[in-house]
C-alpha cells in the first residue's frame, strides 16, 4: 500500500502512530514483570525477519505491528528494574516522554540555523553537568554517541593542545612528523579508551601502562617521570569495581609539568553529585578533559555520551568545519565541538532527564542504587559467597568457587530470566558482575533477584 502525500499522509502518519504509542504504553507497563532475557521462541520469532527486501510498499500499520509483535519480544528488559549487566541504565520517564517529541520534531543539531531548540538545549544541558558534577564552568563540550566517542573527542582536542603548545598545527599539518606524545594509562584501562586512543593515532602498544593496585585504582607512586608533551588517562569508575583512580596527586604530578590529563568517567564522574562519594571524587576536577555517558547513570536513554574540555579553543579548532555555505556565527554552533555533523537532537531527553530530577533527584538516583549494590553483595556473602571488590559505589564482583562453576551459574541465571547479570574475569578470577544502573530497580526488584542468584549457585555449588 503505498504512502498518500498531503492530508491523507498526514491522517495516516496519526494513526500509526496513535497505534506504535499504545504498543509503547504496554511495553512499559509490562517490562517489570516479564522475564529480563528473552525467551526461546521470541528468539526462534527473529528469524521472520529474514526475508527478500519488499518490491512494493506496506501499510505503515501492517509495519509497527509486525515490529511490535517479533521485536517488543525479543528485547532485554533494560527499561525494568532487573537488569544489571553492562553498566546500562534505564530511561526515567520525562526522557522516555522527551524521546518521542524528539522523534516528531526530527531535528538536525548540527547548527543553530537547522534547529534552534537543538542547539539552545546543549548550552544548556552542558552548563548543568558542569555545575552538577563540580567541573570548570568555562568548559567547553559536545554530545556525543557514548563515552567511547567522548574519549577520542578529547583525546583529538588534547592532541591538538598539546601539539599548539610545539609550534605544530595537527589539524592543518596532520600527523606525519609531529612531534612526539607520550600517553599513560592505568593497568586496568577500560577497552573503549583504547579503542579511542587507537583511532586517535596514538597506538595501543605505545601507551605506557601504571600498575594497579587490587580495587584496579592507578598507583600513583608508580607514575613514571612526566613529560610536558603527554596525555594521562585516569578512571572515574572502574567498570569491574567501581574504584576511582586517585585524581588528585595525579593532575598535581601532570601540572607541575604541563601534562594533560584526561578523566574516563563513563558512569563513575556522576557520583561527584552526592556528598556520599567525596573522598573517592576529590581531584577529578583538576583534570583537562572528562568523557561520560548520560545514558548510564543519569538514564537519559540511548544514546546520549558528553565530552568536556577545560581549552575550549583546542576544541574547536580540532573538531571545527569550514565550508563556503556555512556562515560564521557569533554564537556556539554544536558540529564544531563533535566529530559528528548531521546528528539527533540528544540534547532533547538529556534536558527532559537533568531537569525532572534536579540535583535532589539525581543524587537520590544515584545513592539508592549504590544502595542496592551494597545489599547484593550483603546477600550474597551471608550466602557463602566470595565477593571479590571493595563496593564503593554500583558494583559488584562475586565468585561462586571454581571458574566453570561461577561460569554455569551466570548461564542459569540468564537463562531463568528474573535478572540478567552478566560475567567477567577480576584479576585472573572468573566472576559475576551485577551493576545496578536503573531508576526503575527497586528493593522487591533486588530482593527477587538475589533469591534467584542465591537458589541457583547453590544447586550447582551442590552439582
Amino acid at each position: 500500500m503505498a504512502t498518500n502525500a498531503g492530508a491523507g499522509g498526514q491522517s495516516q502518519s496519526s494513526g500509526v502512530l496513535d497505534l506504535a504509542a499504545d504498543m509503547a504504553r504496554r511495553y512499559v507497563r509490562d517490562v517489570a514483570e516479564q522475564r529480563v532475557a528473552p525467551s526461546e521462541p521470541a528468539m526462534a520469532a527473529l528469524a521472520e525477519l529474514h526475508e527478500p527486501f519488499p518490491p512494493s510498499p506496506s501499510d505503515p500499520n501492517d509495519v509497527i505491528e509486525r515490529l511490535d509483535r517479533i521485536g517488543s519480544a525479543a528485547t532485554m528488559g533494560t527499561t525494568g528494574g532487573r537488569y544489571f549487566g553492562f553498566v546500562i541504565g534505564g530511561m526515567v520517564p520525562a526522557a522516555m516522554a522527551a524521546n518521542w517529541l524528539a522523534g516528531a520534531w526530527n531535528q538536525n543539531a548540527s547548527l543553530r540555523v537547522m534547529s534552534p531548540i537543538a542547539a539552545e538545549l546543549e548550552e544548556v544541558v552542558l552548563r548543568w553537568v558542569c555545575e552538577a558534577l563540580g567541573l570548570p564552568p568555562e568548559c567547553a563540550g559536545g554530545l556525543v554517541t557514548c563515552a567511547t566517542m567522548a574519549n577520542f573527542t578529547a583525546l583529538v582536542a588534547a592532541r591538538q593542545a598539546l601539539l599548539a603548545g610545539a609550534g605544530w598545527d595537527v589539524a592543518t599539518d596532520g600527523m606525519f612528523g609531529a612531534p612526539t606524545i607520550e600517553v599513560i594509562a592505568g593497568e586496568e584501562v577500560h577497552a573503549s579508551m583504547l579503542k579511542a586512543l587507537s583511532l586517535a593515532g596514538f597506538g595501543r602498544k605505545r601507551v605506557t601502562i601504571v600498575e594497579a593496585d587490587n580495587q584496579g585504582r592507578m598507583r600513583a607512586d608508580k607514575l613514571p617521570h612526566l613529560l610536558e608533551r603527554t596525555i594521562v588517562c585516569i578512571q572515574a569508575g572502574n567498570v569491574n569495581t567501581g574504584a576511582f583512580d586517585p585524581a588528585g596527586e595525579i593532575c598535581k604530578a601532570a601540572r607541575e609539568q604541563g601534562a594533560w590529563v584526561h578523566v574516563d568517567g563513563a558512569f563513575g564522574l556522576w557520583a561527584r553529585i552526592s556528598p556520599k562519594y567525596d573522598d573517592l571524587t576529590q581531584g577529578f576536577e583538576l583534570a583537562d578533559s572528562w568523557a561520560t555517558d548520560a545514558h548510564k547513570w543519569p538514564n537519559a536513554g540511548y544514546d546520549s555520551g558528553l565530552v568536556l574540555v577545560r581549552d575550549g579553543v583546542a576544541l574547536r579548532a580540532s573538531m571545527g568545519i569550514k565550508a563556503a555555505y556555512l556562515e560564521p556565527s557569533s554564537r556556539r554552533e554544536p558540529m564544531h565541538h563533535t566529530p559528528e555533523a548531521s546528528r539527533r537532537a540528544r540534547g532533547v531527553e538529556l534536558w527532559a532527564t537533568l531537569k525532572s530530577l534536579g540535583r535532589s533527584g539525581l543524587c537520590a538516583l544515584i545513592e539508592r542504587t549504590c544502595a542496592h549494590a551494597q545489599r547484593f553483595a550483603q546477600g550474597l556473602r551471608e550466602a557463602g559467597f566470595e565477593v571479590l571488590n571493595d563496593v564503593v559505589i554500583n558494583q559488584v564482583l562475586v565468585s561462586f568457587g571454581r571458574p566453570e562453576v561461577t561460569q554455569e551459574v551466570i548461564r542459569r541465571v540468564q537463562e531463568d530470566g528474573t535478572c540478567w547479570c552478566g560475567g567477567t574475569v577480576w584479576q585472573g578470577k572468573t566472576a559475576m558482575r551485577i551493576s545496578v544502573s536503573s531508576w526503575a530497580t527497586t528493593e522487591v526488584d533486588v530482593e527477587r533477584s538475589l533469591q534467584a542468584i542465591v537458589r541457583i549457585a547453590s544447586e550447582c555449588r551442590r552439582m
